[in-house]
């Protein structure tokens, strides 16, 4: 019936498809490892070693022109540098912008280096974590996850063992255990509270 009405039989090859061959797209010369680095920072916040990581990855899946004649690949480190000198890469506004970030979702001091570590940024770059900013990351944390007094009983767990387990977490989430032990033992969302702003009007 389908012949009939003059459909198309896809095994005869009425719906041609590009060959492999040609869906690989062209190994990379320097102009064009370029403009995919432009539209990367354009659209990541990103450090120049998260750029760098970026750039050889696309030289590894594409290649580069002349490649097989045995051309050096395009100099990523000078293609980074000059990003760098452009300000198009800011590794001390990025530490800054991911610092605040982590922060403000509650994670803490650890978890904010570890980041930090992978973005490949340098200790210059960094800002200190001031204690009280600590408090107040450690303070989301606990009202996020509904730790301590922040719970459904509105006190902390009878149960030791549930106690111990959202310390855990909040240190897995890097913050020091004696902070946590305050805001999972806290009697009270006040206290909790009190505990966190305490060192506000010193910094």
């Amino acid at each position: 019936m389908w012949h009939e009405y003059g459909a198309m039989d896809r095994s005869e090859g009425e719906y041609p498809r590009k060959s492999r061959a040609a869906r690989v797209r062209k190994p990379l010369t320097p102009a064009a490892l370029d403009e995919l680095a432009v539209a990367y920072v354009a659209r990541f916040a990103t450090s120049a070693k998260a750029l760098e990581r970026y750039c050889r990855r696309k030289l590894r899946e594409r290649g580069w022109e002349g490649q097989d004649e045995g051309a050096a690949p395009p100099d990523v480190a000078a293609l980074v540098s000059r990003f760098v000198e452009k300000r198009y890469v800011d590794d001390g506004e990025y530490a800054r912008v991911k610092t605040g970030s982590l922060l403000r979702r509650g994670y803490g001091a650890r978890r904010v280096g570890a980041a930090l570590d992978q973005a490949g940024i340098a200790g210059e770059d960094r800002h200190e974590i001031a204690e009280g900013e600590k408090r107040h990351a450690a303070l989301r944390m606990a009202e996020k996850r509904r730790f301590g007094p922040f719970g459904a009983q509105g006190a902390p767990a009878d149960d030791r063992a549930v106690r111990e387990k959202q310390v855990a977490a909040m240190i897995r989430a890097g913050h020091a255990l004696d902070a946590a032990r305050e805001l999972v033992d806290a009697p009270d969302q006040d206290t909790a509270r009190d505990w966190a702003h305490a060192l506000d009007e010193e910094e």
